[in-house]
């Protein structure tokens, strides 16, 4: 079972239909919505800050997600959109990442960047702190730079088939 965890008064809340691996560490403000997926060594710690995670949405192996406190000098809370896939071992530190987006594995996106809506983050990418994507948009590179547009057809084949893949994969594990 996943460890889940209140810490300061703050129980995490998961939602209907959520699947969450044996190993997976769900920690304090943290809400995930319904229909996703919480894979292997994954890390949810939302001890110093939120953490929302929305509907069809899968956090891959590996992946560490965390903020920065409400009393430092910048505060940072994460907020993962709809149908968002965030592969293996990336790290998401208190960013904005709206629906419809794919974030590669072992990207890193920094405390108050955004990612725009539809938009593929590339394998090993760095997103900086405060920095904004433009929705629609593949980025790739340290530091992440814009490299194409996303085609509506590739956001359905390569963002969204991807949500609806992890949804079927933690289906044989339920």
């Amino acid at each position: 079972m996943a460890l889940i965890r209140e810490v300061r008064g703050y129980e995490p809340k998961i939602g209907n239909d959520t699947w969450l691996a044996e190993n997976a560490t769900v920690i304090g403000n943290v809400t995930i919505g319904e229909n996703c997926s919480i894979w292997y060594n994954a890390v949810l710690r939302g001890d110093v800050n939120a953490i929302t995670i929305g509907n069809h949405t899968n956090i891959q192996d590996g992946v560490v997600i965390h903020t920065l406190y409400d009393g430092s000098k910048h505060p940072s809370q994460t907020h993962i959109g709809d149908y968002v896939s965030v592969g293996h071992n990336a790290i998401i530190h208190g960013a904005i990442i709206e629906d419809d987006c794919l974030i590669g594995m072992g990207a890193t996106i920094l405390d108050n960047a955004v990612v725009g809506t539809g938009c593929i983050v590339a394998a090993n990418a760095l997103v900086l702190s405060n920095q904004h994507l433009e929705p629609n948009s593949l980025y790739a590179g340290i530091p992440a730079k814009k490299v194409k547009d996303v085609t509506p057809e590739q956001r359905e084949e390569i963002i969204k088939r991807t949500a609806r893949d992890y949804r079927t994969y933690a289906s044989w594990y339920e």
